[in-house]
């Protein structure tokens, strides 16, 4: 995959002004200063047991974040990555007493004004998701959850969402519309308690996540897609895994942030989410699609057309495309009963790749030796902006 100094000429050929990392990789930090790139930095799953210890988050942020400011835009610390995955509460037992230290340490060093502290989550957090309005946290994580969101409230920082309407329909193609999941147009399902109409499953994976947020007490709590995207191949058994799937969902999310949509219930507030991902993973094991989420091929050949390139030239558009990076991610699937026309299973994948996030306009993945999402973000009409995340 191409080199940092590779990826920051991407970045200023797509007019790409955000990204998203999974480690603090000091090459990456470096080549990133006076870039006018702003990044999102990860503290890896390894560490978090250790922050537990107030000084040794502050020892964190004084080598991994201080050193780099104000040069590299440092604007956030994911702490882990997807850490309550298949039941195991060992790693999340860890996040509040981590993200707490670590933003007391920002404080003390006098850098927090403008980095936010969260973490990425997979669905698997969720016990309900459907109809979105009886979305509600596991019982096993509830106490956790409320500790964490009490952070979040506090410190004005969003809850990051792992979402792929790909895995509902390929674990279920028979029952699952097609449409619903690619935002096609369709009919959709209206949530009974709610009577708010969705018209794709993303949307209503969200709005579980806000619903299960509003059901332990905590309001005003933005919720952004970490992770959303398509493959392009797949097994004889990964239903939906085509060419023409993965471009129709990643054309199709990216024209609704142009519209500036929301979900149905924050139908004013623009859906932050990061597309994954930029570049296929060729050496990646385990099923074919964990190769072929890419936009395009590791040789900078395109894997599919979803229209980047003009977005990046218009004048007009409000573009912001994230890149994350990646390391090892396991794929977590939230089961959930539901009947037609439900279409709301939640399912969840964990593979760390190259992801491109886009605020109103564009998504794309990139995997840069190790890279993850996209995430789509709102700027003002005169400016066309591309968010990547990469992690090397």
């Amino acid at each position: 995959m191409p080199p940092p100094d590779k990826v920051l000429e991407l970045f200023s050929n797509l007019k790409i002004t955000k990204t998203r990392i999974y480690d603090t990789n000091p090459e990456i930090l470096s080549a990133f200063a006076k870039s006018n790139v702003e990044v999102i930095v990860t503290v890896e799953n390894a560490m978090l047991s250790q922050l537990n210890d107030p000084q040794q988050a502050l020892q964190w942020v004084s080598g991994h974040i201080k050193p780099y400011l104000p040069e590299t835009k440092i604007t956030g610390i994911q702490v882990g990555n997807e850490l309550f995955t298949n039941g195991d509460t060992t790693l999340i037992q860890y996040l509040v007493p981590a993200v707490v230290n670590i933003h007391n340490a920002l404080v003390r060093l006098g850098i927090d004004s403008n980095i936010h502290v969260s973490t990425p989550s997979s669905l698997e957090v969720l016990q309900e998701s459907y109809p979105p309005s009886a979305g509600s946290f596991k019982s096993e994580i509830s106490g956790i959850m409320s500790q964490f969101l009490s952070f979040l409230s506090t410190t004005k920082a969003p809850f990051w969402i792992n979402a792929y309407p790909y895995f509902a329909y390929k674990d279920d193609p028979d029952r699952i519309p097609l449409d619903y999941v690619l935002f096609n147009p369709n009919e959709g399902m209206v949530d009974p308690n709610t009577n708010l109409h969705y018209d794709n499953m993303l949307y209503a994976q969200v709005d579980a996540v806000s619903f299960a947020i509003a059901r332990l007490g905590f309001s005003g709590i933005e919720v952004r897609v970490s992770e959303t995207g398509w493959p392009s191949k797949g097994d004889p058994n990964e239903a939906g895994a085509t060419v023409q799937n993965a471009q129709t969902y990643n054309r199709n999310l990216l024209r609704r942030q142009m519209a500036n949509e929301g979900t149905p219930l924050s139908p004013r507030m623009r859906l932050e989410a990061y597309f994954f991902a930029l570049f296929n993973e060729d050496m990646k094991t385990g099923a074919t699609s964990e190769r072929n989420y890419g936009l395009f091929q590791p040789d900078e050949t395109m894997t599919y057309n979803v229209g980047l390139a003009a977005f990046a030239d218009s004048s007009t558009s409000s573009t912001s495309i994230s890149l994350t990076s990646s390391a090892t991610r396991t794929k977590v699937k939230q089961n959930q009963s539901f009947s037609p026309p439900t279409y709301s299973k939640t399912c969840m994948k964990e593979n760390e790749n190259v992801v491109y996030t886009i605020w109103r306009s564009v998504s794309i993945l990139y995997v840069c030796h190790m890279v993850k999402s996209i995430i789509i973000t709102n700027f003002s009409k005169k400016n066309s902006n591309l968010l990547l995340s990469c992690y090397f």
